[in-house]
């Protein structure tokens, strides 16, 4: 038996491990706090030019979010975890990401993090939320604004898929907070600003938009 306080302390650490600052550094670029947009995500770490560390950003993130939730469900019955307790782990996995602990509480938008989440909860979920972002990327050519209905989408999905449980508030929370975080480009869209998926830029920049933000 273990606290459930102690379980979604874990997953809250677990998710403050900003792959995009610990990537950047172990290859020597830059604080990705420090140029671009500031956030510290995959689609600003693209901006140094440098593909693989922004690979590796997509995969960290979106890996501590699966890692998080997979090892609560994992352990659930040894540890005696309730399903309250699991949905914990993962909204606590998600807010390390936005607020990390270890860098100031400055994170990123948590697209990465949250597919990640949603693929341990179950694959259907996640691989029917990430569709949704292909789809809207395909036919819009805007990566915020798919983002943001795939946001909307996933608690619907759940909840098609398990009916009403313990893990739907966490997901309806989760979706909230990515569309909070996205506040900025949603302005942007309304004002017709917000750059396209394929959009002619300075390389940097281009390379940046064209990144897939899951």
């Amino acid at each position: 038996m273990i606290n459930p306080v102690i379980a979604i302390i874990v997953a809250y650490l677990i998710g403050s491990l900003s792959f995009a600052v610990i990537v950047s550094w172990a290859m020597g670029l830059p604080d990705p706090h420090s140029y671009g947009s500031g956030n510290p995500g995959a689609t600003n770490v693209l901006r140094t030019g440098k593909k693989l560390a922004a690979v590796l950003t997509l995969l960290g993130d979106a890996g501590k979010g699966w890692f998080a939730v997979w090892l609560a469900q994992k352990y659930a019955v040894d540890f005696g975890l309730s399903p309250a307790t699991l949905a914990g782990v993962a909204i606590a996995v998600f807010l390390g990401h936005l607020f990390p602990v270890y860098f100031k509480f400055l994170g990123g938008k948590g697209v990465a993090t949250a597919l990640g989440i949603l693929i341990a909860i179950n694959g259907w979920l996640g691989l029917a939320t990430f569709s949704t972002w292909l789809i809207i990327a395909f036919f819009f050519r805007y990566s915020s604004l798919a983002a943001i209905v795939a946001s909307v989408f996933a608690p619907v999905y759940f909840f098609f898929l398990f009916g009403i449980t313990a893990a739907l508030p966490a997901v309806i929370l989760m979706s909230a907070l990515l569309v909070w975080r996205h506040r900025e480009n949603m302005s942007k869209l309304m004002a017709g600003t917000e750059s396209r998926l394929g959009q002619k830029k300075p390389v940097a920049e281009e390379a940046a938009e064209e990144v897939i933000k899951i």
